[in-house]
């Protein structure tokens, strides 16, 4: 999904202040980090090689070994993306230099851990932005998580397929789904790793937020990922897009390849075009796909047939999800005007205040709070799972925002705020709430388990989450008629996917 400005607002980039430096020996060589009062900080580690020329749509590759001591002080670069020429940010991009060699990740440690739970952080940009150096896990790690966020490739670099480079491949590698390769590759690194930073490979929870969150679903709905990580946290994830098959993204990539000046090329012409000409002219719709031979399955395929990964699950969704609804290029208020009386009798709130208000319900619930309480309904049959609706707005942005736009709950999963909020803004309620979200989650990484405020696990029968506002606290039945009219609608198509 993509997060537009709001990934600026949450950028988490300030790091703390730094005391002494700190080594660790990883798969590669030496890296020298940083230590603070409660964290080791290593950044910009490679997980895998530069996946550029040969390597370039090919699975992520052994890590290139480094002579002497790597620099671990420095943030990393971000992987190729949409980005204004002065580096600044740009529809959702990251900020700082871009490369195609970026498959790198940072690693927040606390000081002298010992099997400490890991958190593994897949960033949001709808697959298209973003970086894993944005994001400051000291907080984590003052807590007593280990936490790794990783950069994976994107856009056109990141899910790309074309009949030359499938016919090149072979019929026994994977294809298309690069980025998807490179958080499993990540994942991999991390099981062989992180027990240098004191972190327990046993004991890994993969998680993110509106691309990552979807990503996450993916990994649950992979087999190559089981036992990579024991439990999962889905952050505005969505879950009930339609297949797109290899064919699909081989007919794209052959469009792609002619807008730029290539006809019929062979794989090594394509590996030769200009990263910056791939990013600027190969247009998609760029994400995770039914390849066949990596991804098998859509999450509402797995979910509906049984067959995901089944691990501890966190799943939920904001209510201000209507954010992102120019970002599809759709207008709210011709979204609501087309619903037919039927939608409306059920939205009968919304439709009494405009058409606008009715359409931005009509996203929020059909794209994200029914597909994740479906999801959570499904899951439950396994090890259990914890439902939640964020709708807290942060004291800043009060009044004239009044619902939780895309992206918000960000900071205080991190209880960190980004420069766009600064702390002498920041007042008690919201701190407040940073403290019992960040809670929850260090609590689910350590134990299985979000041990906070009475949060139960999910069970259909009883229909009951954990809202993260104002108040907080456990709703049952949260927005019933709605998300079951949304679930109804969509039946037909989870059905099939079965």
């Amino acid at each position: 999904m993509k997060l537009a400005v709001f990934s600026t607002i949450l950028a988490l980039v300030a790091a703390p202040a730094l005391a002494q430096s700190a080594k660790v020996t990883v798969e590669g060589g030496v890296v020298v980090g940083t230590e603070t009062a409660t964290a080791a900080i290593y950044r910009n580690i490679p997980y895998a090689a530069p996946p550029v020329g040969p390597l370039r749509w090919a699975p992520p590759a052994k890590v290139v070994p480094w002579t002497g001591e790597r620099d671990g002080t420095k943030a990393g670069v971000s992987c190729m993306q949409t980005m204004r020429a002065d580096g600044a940010p740009n529809s959702g991009s990251a900020n700082g230099p871009m490369s195609e060699d970026c498959l790198q990740l940072n690693v927040f440690a606390p000081k002298g851990a010992r099997k400490a739970p890991v958190m593994v952080w897949l960033h949001g940009g709808s697959h298209r932005y973003g970086a894993g150096w944005i994001y400051d896990g000291s907080n984590f790690a003052r807590d007593g998580v280990v936490l790794v966020a990783i950069n994976y490739r994107l856009g056109p670099l990141g899910y790309f397929a074309h009949p030359a480079l499938t016919q090149a491949a072979g019929s026994g590698q994977a294809v298309g789904n690069y980025g998807l390769m490179d958080q499993i590759g990540a994942l991999e690194w991390v099981k062989r790793n992180i027990r240098t930073f004191g972190g327990d490979p046993a004991n890994v929870t993969v998680f993110g937020e509106s691309a990552g969150g979807g990503s996450t679903l993916v990994l649950l709905a992979t087999p190559k990922s089981k036992g990579l990580y024991k439990k999962a946290v889905v952050q505005s994830g969505g879950g009930w897009g339609a297949p797109t098959t290899l064919d699909d993204k081989e007919a794209e990539g052959v469009k792609a390849a002619a807008a730029l000046g290539l006809s019929a090329p062979t794989a090594d012409q394509l590996r030769a075009v200009p990263a910056a000409d791939l990013i600027a002219k190969a247009d998609g719709d760029f994400g995770p796909f039914v390849d066949g031979r990596l991804m098998t399955q859509t999450p509402a395929q797995a979910f509906a047939a049984g067959r995901a990964n089944d691990v501890p699950l966190i799943i939920g969704s904001n209510s201000g999800e209507d954010s992102l609804m120019s970002e599809f290029g759709l207008s709210a208020a011709a979204v609501g005007k087309a619903l037919p009386p039927a939608a409306r009798a059920i939205y009968a709130e919304e439709s009494a205040q405009s058409d606008e208000a009715l359409g931005r319900a009509v996203f929020t619930d059909r794209a994200f709070g029914a597909p994740a309480r479906w999801t959570a309904a499904k899951a439950a049959k396994g090890k259990p799972v914890w439902l939640y609706h964020f709708s807290y707005v942060g004291s800043r942005f009060r009044p004239m925002v009044t619902r939780a736009f895309h992206a918000a709950e960000i900071q205080y999963v991190f209880e960190y705020w980004g420069r766009r909020t600064p702390i002498s803004m920041i007042k008690p309620d919201d701190q407040a709430m940073a403290t019992l979200m960040h809670g929850c989650w260090v609590a689910f990484a350590k134990t299985g388990k979000p041990d906070c405020a009475g949060w139960p696990a999910y069970d259909p029968a009883s229909d009951q989450l954990m809202e993260f506002g104002a108040p907080s606290g456990v709703r049952t039945n949260f927005r019933k008629s709605r998300l079951d009219a949304q679930e109804a609608a969509a039946l037909p198509t989870l059905e099939l996917a079965k």
